[in-house]
């Protein structure tokens, strides 16, 4: 499990595939919530002809709790390991969730240091919360142990620690995917890395807004989402497709916020697609 010092931070990550090959770097989402593993399966295959590198973001999974926990850090993260692992090559970005959100705060700030953007699951501002709470709403039979009091507290600094963060976030599992096995969601939430500290910091102030620089990225981007995502729904992606201006976007039916996990081989088979059929920037 190799680690890495960047930025006042040891980050724990992991790398395969072709050591001089175009390299993906695959950012996963959470907010203080998960880690690189889900990512890093999800895309693994891929490096058959690519080199994937995924991390722990700082104050995620394994990787030390080190703050400031920003945007703005989180994608001078990004050009630290792009620097000091990746040569100084370009790199072609994947962000899902919170992921994609730094890697488009990473594709405003770093335009130099991107040759490709995929985004999967994600949006351009912070007002996917205010769509998420109209499709809680209307999905709350699905998952009869969750309210509303705890996605608000999701959305908030206000999470007591890490085990109340763990607690929502099982409770809230069951509208994440279309074929829920709650079996599979106990264990993915016992050993999935939570971290309040980390979430509460990313929450506290509602600033995340980059709509009015997508038409800045003129690098060939994919945006994919699943037609039934209920925390960052197909309505943002569709707004990120609309306004890069070399983007197109996938959504894919019958899926949820984890497509790429659920429609794991059409996903794969698209980025596949992409990196194969478009030129780097």
């Amino acid at each position: 499990m190799p680690t890495v010092t960047l930025n006042d931070a040891t980050f724990v990550y992991d790398d395969v595939g072709p050591s001089n090959a175009e390299v993906i770097v695959a950012l996963h989402g959470g907010r203080g919530i998960g880690d690189r593993h889900g990512e890093f399966r999800a895309y693994r295959s891929l490096s058959d002809r690519y080199r994937l590198l995924a991390y722990d973001q700082r104050g995620c999974g394994e990787t030390s709790l080190t703050p400031p926990y920003t945007f703005e850090q989180f994608a001078d993260d990004v050009e630290a390991f792009r620097v000091n692992l990746c040569g100084g090559r370009k790199i072609t970005l994947l962000g899902g969730s919170f992921g994609g959100m730094i890697a488009l705060t990473y594709a405003v700030k770093y335009p130099e240091g991107l040759s490709r953007l995929i985004l999967r699951g994600t949006a351009a501002s912070h007002h996917n919360e205010d769509d998420a709470f109209v499709t809680f709403k209307e999905r709350l039979h699905k998952a009869p142990s969750a309210s509303i009091g705890m996605l608000e507290k999701l959305f908030s600094d206000k999470v007591k620690d890490d085990t109340e963060l763990r607690l929502i976030w099982l409770a809230l599992q069951p509208l994440y995917y279309e074929n829920f096995d709650p079996d599979v969601a106990l264990e993915r939430t016992r050993t999935m890395h939570m971290h309040a500290e980390t979430h509460n910091a990313l929450f506290a102030e509602r600033v995340y807004d980059v709509r009015d620089q997508l038409k800045n990225i003129n690098v060939p981007t994919l945006v994919i989402c699943g037609a039934k995502d209920w925390i960052c729904p197909p309505n943002h992606s569709r707004l990120i497709a609309e306004r890069i201006p070399h983007a197109e976007l996938l959504e894919v039916p019958g899926a949820n916020h984890a497509v790429h996990i659920e429609a794991n081989e059409v996903v794969v088979a698209a980025v596949r697609e992409f990196l194969a059929r478009t030129k780097p920037a």
